[in-house]
């Protein structure tokens, strides 16, 4: 963690605050203290300012959380509009190790596609905004997310269940704010006002959300679902026909479901600890273009967004986890655990991560996880992963049972009297609708 407070003003600084304050009779009476979730963007930037001007004493807090962000610039962008604090939280093995890794576990997917890599952060995110509203005293947090989205709905109801006493700011819901603002061209002319710095180079036709775990792309252009996505959106992943003509082969290792080492068979590399295997992976997937899709998904608030993400790492360890859980989990208990997996992955894209509901699944998942341990051998190419092979001391695979060539301790004669008592309900659900056709004919 890296805190910081700003210079004490000079002598000219005070006298201009001063004459500022007495030129200015709409200024807001102290409201408190505020922690903004600040971004260094735009948005978040004439955020701050607004939230002083309605009477806030503003402390920033930024979240490292594997996103490329010079910090540094961000620090003194805040502190120079006007911030009391900036708080620069280093979360990425956290996100890591509490976030990623059970959403691995559970083989998470939201409508059978999308990793979750947002709806993941949010929580992590909302956990140190609230410790920091805690360690500050104060009794408001605010975000910059829109009114439309999923995210104001997960970064708040984090909050709630965190520190049910908060109070959130959220200005893209309050019509002094969004009034004030319809559009881009409103924030700008506020952030030439106030001296907010904009960019000088043109801003991509899209937005773009990123985090360790994955990177996305929505609005603008992307808006209609018809639109490819075009050439120089994706930053995380090369062109699969691009990509390298060699594959990378590797093996990941697993214990209780979470990936512990991997290796890389054609040059030897390896990694352990957390947060530089899952960096390793992201480097090697993206290296060949593997993580993309484009899809449309179901808002929790009702409507249907189109959203482009690429998440490199994510993708490697669902496939490669799906394999040795596949290999080592009983059949009927991993049919209640696709179950659960599907209720998680619902309540984390819904924002429910920290509710009782959650954590029991989450529970439940883990315990399911006991006997998924092993090494799966995979190859990387032109934006597949490919399994090819793998290996457990607790796998549940009897190679002699199993065989065509040896009969094991397994009767085929028995197969019969399986067949019979299973085809009773067929034989008797189709003699019933044979009878019913023959009146219908009448």
């Amino acid at each position: 963690m890296e805190f910081f407070c700003p210079p004490k003003p000079g002598l000219l600084q005070v006298w201009g605050a001063l004459s500022m304050c007495e030129g200015e009779s709409t200024m807001a009476q102290s409201k408190g203290t505020v922690v903004l979730a600040y971004s260094g963007g735009l948005d978040t930037s004439c955020i701050l300012v607004w939230l002083k001007e309605q009477g806030y004493d503003v402390v920033a807090y930024l979240a490292n959380i594997g996103q490329k962000e010079d910090f540094e610039v961000a620090r003194k962008k805040a502190l120079a509009l006007g911030a009391k604090k900036v708080y620069i939280e280093d979360v990425s093995r956290e996100f890591v190790e509490k976030f990623i890794w059970p959403a691995v576990q559970a083989n998470a997917l939201y409508e059978d596609r999308y990793l979750l890599g947002t709806a993941l952060a949010r929580p992590c995110i909302a956990h140190k905004l609230v410790e920091i509203a805690q360690r500050e005293g104060a009794q408001h947090v605010a975000h910059g997310a829109t009114g439309k989205g999923n995210d104001q709905v997960r970064f708040e109801l984090s909050c709630y269940a965190l520190c049910p006493k908060i109070k959130v700011v959220a200005p893209w819901r309050l019509p002094e704010f969004y009034q004030r603002f319809p559009g881009r061209r409103e924030l700008m002319d506020y952030a030439k006002k106030h001296g907010i710095p904009v960019p000088v180079t043109p801003q991509t036709p899209w937005s773009m959300d990123e985090n360790l775990m994955h990177i996305s792309y929505e609005a603008g252009i992307l808006e209609n679902p018809k639109n490819q996505a075009p050439p120089g959106l994706y930053t995380k992943t090369c062109d699969p026909a691009k990509s390298p003509d060699t594959p990378d082969v590797l093996e990941i290792k697993f214990e209780r479901g979470v990936p512990v080492k991997v290796t890389n068979i054609g040059d030897g590399a390896t990694r352990s600890s957390a947060l530089e295997l899952f960096v390793y992976l992201n480097d090697i997937a993206g290296k060949h273009g593997v993580g993309r899709i484009d899809i449309v998904e179901n808002r929790f608030v009702g409507m249907k967004s189109r959203g482009i993400y690429e998440t490199p790492a994510g993708t490697i360890l669902h496939h490669v986890h799906l394999d040795i859980e596949a290999f080592t989990m009983d059949r009927e208990v991993r049919k209640i655990k696709q179950g659960l997996s599907l209720k998680f992955s619902e309540l984390v894209y819904n924002g429910f991560w920290h509710s009782p509901e959650c954590e029991f699944v989450r529970e439940c998942i883990g315990r399911s996880q006991e006997p998924v341990l092993g090494t799966v051998r995979l190859s990387v190419f032109k934006g597949q992963v490919y399994i090819l092979g793998r290996e457990s001391p607790r796998s549940l695979y009897n190679e002699e049972l199993v065989s065509m060539n040896v009969q094991g301790d397994y009767e085929p004669a028995d197969a019969t009297g399986f067949i019979n008592i299973n085809s009773l309900r067929l034989k008797e659900y189709h003699r019933l609708q044979s009878k019913v056709t023959v009146k219908q004919d009448e």
